[in-house]
């Protein structure tokens, strides 16, 4: 049950050497790189340089799916054999760009593999497949419960051979990144139509727009994730061609449900990750230290708050590859009860064991000496991200009810 295909052993193999051969000797020096920028979301050097040595190591565009496989250099993987790759990367937290495998352009590129047409894939997809240029989905509204999609007020009109937007979007990832060149935005084309799922239309706007306003970057929980970043953004009268649509009008909604599914895995599959390492660092810690004549280790409190993050691990990774074997077996709508149950579990728990491994390193735990306190900032984040816990925990109590009161007796 749940094994991975030799080409993803061996991929697994050569991530780990990578990672312990480029990424955490490069931490500190990213750390710094990053303080001493003059523009916190311009490109980083040190990322490029990891991003050609990842390319010539083979281990480029990870996260492209096995029916997708002409797209990458390795065939396309299946659910299954993406998950220890992305809980690899998962254990830094910027290491996912180094492979090509951040979001928000691993769902990004998705939707343009899913939906765009072929005019729009050379013009866009390709070179995000080669990490020229990086990408945002703009979806999110401060002034709406954006948990809502429909909700969405942003206005798309069509005037003459062009859409007209007009609306104010946040906390759109990439938005601050100076490598953003394309913008995916959702809003609202058809606000009268009866059928409430089909009033939204998804089109794409180039960043360098007439029109596009950055407000402000954003941060969670002080954290600005530079140089990707968090904006807020207003779109006054932005004017694009009418073949700037996605898939059609009246299409933004089944896409959004199209692209958040693999994106909502590929989150908890790099938190098992974090938790991984912060509970490996916070065991070295517990024999390093001493208190009341003994190590930490030998305390009872910190050996039990051990086993628990230990136990959870297992468990979380579990429910991850179960999930995947779901979604690799009927696709990611028929495997919507696993995704949210997968959503709604893996960032609270991994929250709860990043805050156990904080406490365990006393107040260094809390600094950016350690990863662990922008681990905790990315977990509580993605409980947010891609729909609050609460949508989807409504959504899947509705389901199971429906499961077994539906049933013949």
């Amino acid at each position: 049950m749940f094994k991975q295909s030799e080409k993803s052993i061996n991929l697994q193999s050569k991530l780990t050497v990578f990672m312990e051969e480029h990424i955490y000797p490069k931490e500190h020096a990213y750390a710094q790189q990053l303080q001493d920028a003059t523009d916190r979301f311009a490109p980083m050097p040190l990322m490029d340089e990891l991003k050609e040595k990842a390319k010539e190591a083979g281990l480029w565009n990870l996260f492209v799916p096995e029916k997708y496989g002409q797209y990458s250099d390795h065939g396309g993987l299946t659910n299954c054999d993406y998950a220890p790759l992305a809980e690899l990367m998962g254990r830094v937290i910027w290491s996912p760009e180094v492979f090509n495998c951040n979001a928000p352009d691993t769902g990004n590129m998705e939707v343009f593999m899913k939906y765009a047409t072929k005019e729009q894939q050379a013009q866009w997809l390709t070179p995000l497949l080669n990490g020229e240029i990086r990408s945002s989905y703009a979806m999110t509204e401060p002034q709406v419960a954006s948990s809502d999609a429909t909700n969405i007020q942003l206005s798309i009109t069509q005037e003459g051979s062009e859409w007209v937007l007009n609306g104010r979007k946040w906390f759109i990832t990439g938005a601050m990144y100076q490598r953003t060149k394309i913008f995916i935005v959702m809003g609202k084309s058809d606000p009268e139509n009866p059928n409430r799922h089909k009033q939204q239309t998804q089109v794409l706007v180039p960043k360098d727009t007439k029109g596009i306003q950055i407000i402000r970057p954003l941060t969670t929980l002080g954290y600005d994730d530079a140089p990707i970043g968090h904006a807020e953004i207003v779109f006054d009268n932005v004017r694009v061609p009418i073949e700037n649509v996605l898939l059609g009008e009246g299409k933004g909604f089944e896409i959004a449900q199209g692209r958040l599914g693999p994106g909502r895995m590929h989150h908890c599959m790099r938190l098992v990750g974090a938790a991984q390492r912060s509970l490996e660092l916070a065991c070295v810690r517990a024999e390093s230290r001493i208190t009341f004549g003994r190590k930490l280790s030998k305390h009872q409190s910190v050996r039990e708050d051990v086993a628990k993050s230990f136990s959870e691990i297992q468990m979380a990774r579990l429910l991850v590859l179960k999930t995947c074997e779901k979604m690799d077996a009927v696709g990611a709508q028929a495997s919507r009860d696993m995704i949210a149950a997968t959503k709604t579990t893996i960032p609270l728990l991994t929250q709860n064991i990043i805050d156990r491994c904080m406490q365990i390193h006393g107040a260094g735990g809390l600094s950016e000496d350690y990863f662990m306190a922008e681990a905790f900032n990315y977990a509580r984040w993605c409980r947010q991200a891609d729909g609050p816990d609460q949508v989807h925990q409504m959504a899947l109590g509705k389901q199971v009810i429906e499961l077994y009161t539906n049933r013949e007796s």
